[in-house]
């Protein structure tokens, strides 16, 4: 292994790619350290250092950053309104007829969607930003803290603030294009894999001072043991053998190959974890911006919310989770994967599965075995996504716990997909990859 990294470096033009991807991914954690104009970085340090309950409903974006939300700096909003804008362009194509058609379009239509999702990106980053900033002045976002976060609370101030935080986003957003375009791997999963990776030191710190040595290395081996099921997993696919016919075109033969097209048993990723943690996330925040005035009591709604669905041990929260990833991960492959349209693609170039007729009885097929390769993917999520909150309740590891579903999914999927683009342009240079 070690002597396939030297390979990859002593070669020059993957070397520079190699370090252009570094010198981009230093770039974007400097940045998450750089206050933005106008907020008091003191008081910030003191507030995280005194607040135990860092964050709250806010956590999978401070995830997300890389803890830069919580600092309030430049790079506060991460990269989470990029994958909230791609997400909604993706659900858009169902419902919108004119953007399924630009994805059909090939590369031409596939870059005009490209640009809608960068304006979507930069209007949900105004928005949040504003969310935030708001936030941060009314003393939510760190709460038991006293300390003003923006001690200036005048209108140039906030505004201020307000462009800068969004500015952030967009340059988060070209970088990970400039990866993307001129580096190795996929730029905005490795800018949020960078994110995720730099909290594992001060979380699995913060355990070992909180809780001992033997509690350590459990989570360090809980943590093994997850990342082996999960590459287990995100390897796993179902093969379904695909014949073409042979065809004569002009005077040559084509046709006659056998391939397959794989199914992976979790084809949803992590997307369903995402949605069902921001939905579970919105009762918590309805109920934070409804607390009564001094000498009034709690509604009856917002009591049972904040008793039941802030807080990830309890077993209502638990449950909830688990049945809004199975539901979210049925959508989302229902809206990624059509049946109908790989059975018209096979029908069209003369591919057929051996004993299915082409057409609708493919189609029925493909459906039949998607949905039911889904249901352990759906399981699997849920599974992985729980561990945390398991963790929560069995070794009182709290928010300090680092192998949680969202952030490992996320890593080791992210990891696997760089490691086979460097293996594969290795392999155009020498007999021997990266893997072996």
């Amino acid at each position: 292994m070690l002597s396939a990294f030297s390979r990859a470096f002593r070669t020059p033009d993957l070397r520079r790619k190699l370090l252009f991807t570094l010198g981009i991914i230093t770039i974007f954690r400097l940045g998450a350290f750089i206050p933005s104009p106008g907020v008091s970085y003191q008081n910030v340090q003191q507030c995280l250092s005194s607040n135990q309950d860092q964050g709250g409903l806010y956590q999978l974006v401070n995830l997300f950053s890389g803890g830069a939300l919580l600092q309030v700096s430049i790079f506060a909003l991460g990269i989470m309104p990029y994958i909230t804008a791609s997400i909604i362009v993706q659900l858009l194509r169902v419902v919108i007829p004119r953007f399924q058609q630009l994805y059909e379009e090939g590369a031409s239509g596939q870059s005009k969607l490209t640009q809608y999702t960068r304006y979507l990106t930069i209007a949900l980053g105004l928005l949040n930003a504003t969310t935030l900033v708001s936030l941060a002045r009314s003393g939510q976002l760190l709460p038991n803290c006293q300390l003003p976060i923006i001690p200036d609370t005048s209108i140039i101030a906030t505004i201020l603030v307000i462009i800068t935080l969004t500015a952030g986003t967009g340059l988060i957003m070209w970088m990970g294009e400039l990866v993307t375009e001129k580096g190795v791997g996929n730029g905005m999963s490795l800018l949020i894999f960078t994110s995720i990776a730099a909290g594992f030191p001060t979380s699995l710190g913060a355990i070992w001072n909180s809780k001992g040595p033997g509690t350590f290395f459990m989570v360090l081996i809980i943590g093994l043991v997850t990342v082996a099921l999960v590459v287990f997993v995100e390897q796993s696919q179902r093969r379904i053998p695909v014949q073409y016919a042979k065809r004569m075109i002009g005077r040559r033969t084509v046709g006659g190959t056998s391939t397959y097209i794989p199914i992976k048993v979790n084809m949803a990723g992590v997307v369903p974890v995402i949605f069902a943690s921001s939905m579970l996330y919105l009762p918590g925040l309805i109920a934070q911006f409804n607390q009564p005035k001094a000498g009034e009591s709690l509604a009856p709604w917002v009591e049972w919310i904040n008793n039941n669905l802030t807080k990830g041990d309890h077993p209502i929260y638990m449950a909830l989770y688990f049945v809004m990833i199975v539901f979210f991960t049925y959508f989302y492959v229902a809206i990624t994967f059509n049946p109908e349209e790989v059975s018209d693609n096979m029908k069209k170039y003369g591919g057929f599965i051996p004993g299915i007729r082409a057409g609708k009885p493919t189609a029925d097929y493909l459906q039949y075995v998607l949905s039911r390769i889904t249901l352990p993917g759906a399981f699997y999520l849920g599974f992985v996504a729980l561990i945390p909150l398991v963790a929560l309740v069995l070794i009182s590891a709290n928010q300090n716990f680092p192998f949680g579903g969202t952030s490992i999914l996320i890593m080791v999927g992210v990891g696997l997909e760089t490691v086979k683009q460097i293996d594969a342009q290795l392999q155009q240079r020498h007999y021997e990859g990266l893997l072996r």
